[in-house]
């Protein structure tokens, strides 16, 4: 309605305005080859004007005519873009699904009409290589790398093409190009620091670490972390050759992680080796305290050098009280206590965890406390035939490889701080033999574990 109205005083203005231009009085005197004419004033304004628009109207049929061939050749052009982008997008959805030949196709047909895009280039690349056709995404991605917006996702496929033709060192040298020319590139970073990691390049590795930007609470936790874990194995390194510095390493990783075992199990041995006993033991209580690690008792039973059993035990008793709050610090004074012959004592520890969950170190130091106390063979056959069925212990596990010790990467892949203290889920070691099992001696494989050494063994260096 308010647009109807608008449209009828509209046009009454402009009625009301043309009528007030021709009633306009005067004449206009015009001469034309040799004519005479003398319309009205306001006659002569709406000739003048009609004229303008005539002339208007010519000149617009003409340059349409004229722009014709242009418009024509935009048109075609604009249809070919938009053919353009949508295989670029069935490029796209192809290769998502799984589909690299389809995904191929179009990325052709999508440069074949998008002649400078550079995403369908990326995405033939990208479909050579789930194809297996090796040399042909090499090629499209070296020809990318010439290219300043291309070159990092150009040097990204050729990395994951040297991973799958198991290439590392190309691998790592398309790494570290993408690192120069990308320094927030978290795949490239990872992939460099890994490779220091493996190489035990730990001050390269520790610079890199340090260099890190860390925003939220979980970034600054895993990067002290990765720190703690790098100046462990740099103490872990130095432990023999140089006692001094492997304590700063390991005093280091403990300011960044308080409570991490291997940090202060190398700690505790050199202030041992150095005759600061009272250090080690007051380092070792405290960890003790915060983790309950076994490794931890057994290092601080043995933390005076050349201490009979006997005295081993009265140490130990000095941090695990009767009864023992977990299976650990059970194990931990049965096994000095059957080292000191105090039979009634190591059963004692050991008796709140001996029941039907009683895992392969507890049977196994039964079976050795119903043998030395009572000299029964059969009791202590049967507890060592349940140890040969019963759950494991917990062990520094990684990759499901066991090892004694804590290392800090993992033999298998190389992964930095692949080592958990947890129960194996599976052995890289085949179980005793039941024959074994039979025997009046413990199988050394269940045997109580030998204590910690003082200094570090040949494996550590």
């Amino acid at each position: 309605m308010i647009r109807l109205a608008s449209w009828i005083i509209g046009s009454l203005a402009i009625a009301a305005l043309a009528a007030w231009v021709i009633s306009l009085p005067g004449t206009l005197i015009l001469e034309i080859a040799g004519q005479r004419l003398q319309p009205r004033l306001g006659t002569a304004i709406v000739i003048l004007l009609l004229g303008a628009a005539l002339i208007i109207a010519v000149w617009a049929v003409l340059r349409r005519i004229i722009g014709a061939p242009k418009a024509m050749a935009r048109r075609r052009a604009a249809k070919r873009r938009e053919q353009g982008v949508e295989a670029l997008s069935d490029a796209i959805i192809a290769l998502q699904a799984g589909d690299p030949a389809r995904a191929r196709i179009m990325a052709r047909e999508a440069q074949a009409r998008l002649s400078d895009s550079s995403a369908a280039k990326l995405l033939e690349a990208r479909a050579d290589l789930a194809l297996g056709d090796m040399p042909a995404a090499r090629e499209h991605y070296r020809a990318l790398i010439a290219s300043e917006r291309t070159a990092v996702a150009a040097l990204t496929g050729l990395y994951d093409q040297a991973r799958a033709q198991n290439r590392p060192e190309a691998a790592l040298t398309f790494a570290r190009k993408t690192l120069a020319l990308a320094p927030s590139s978290d795949w490239a970073a990872e992939a460099v620091f890994g490779d220091l990691a493996r190489r035990g390049q730990w001050a390269e590795a520790v610079a890199m670490v340090n260099a890190e930007a860390a925003g939220t609470r979980e970034e600054k936790a895993r990067k002290r972390r990765r720190q703690a874990v790098i100046e462990t194995a740099r103490a872990r390194e130095n432990e023999t050759t140089e006692p001094n510095a492997a304590l700063d390493h390991a005093l280091t990783a403990l300011k960044l992680l308080p409570d991490f075992v291997p940090a202060a199990l190398i700690a505790a041995r050199i202030y041992t080796n150095r005759g600061e006993t009272r250090r080690a033991q007051s380092l070792l209580r405290r960890i003790w305290r915060a983790t309950g690690h076994p490794d931890i008792a057994a290092l601080y039973a043995h933390a005076q050098p050349g201490a009979s059993a006997v005295e081993r035990l009265k140490r130990l008793r000095e941090i695990v009280e009767l009864p023992p709050p977990h299976r650990a610090a059970g194990m931990a004074l049965a096994g000095a206590a059957i080292d000191a012959y105090d039979w009634p004592l190591a059963r004692e520890a050991l008796l709140p965890f001996a029941g039907a969950d009683a895992t392969q170190g507890v049977a196994s130091l039964m079976a050795e406390i119903e043998e030395g106390q009572s000299g029964d063979q059969g009791k202590a056959r049967e507890w060592l035939a349940r140890a040969v069925r019963a759950p494991r212990d917990p062990a520094w596990t990684a990759d499901n490889i066991v090892s004694d010790e804590w290392e800090p990467i993992s033999p298998l892949t190389g992964r930095l701080d692949a080592f958990e203290w947890k129960v194996p889920v599976a052995s890289n070691k085949s179980p005793a033999p039941l024959a074994a099992a039979t025997s009046g001696s413990v199988p050394a494989l269940l045997s109580t574990p030998a204590p910690l050494p003082l200094a570090p063994t040949e494996n550590d260096q």
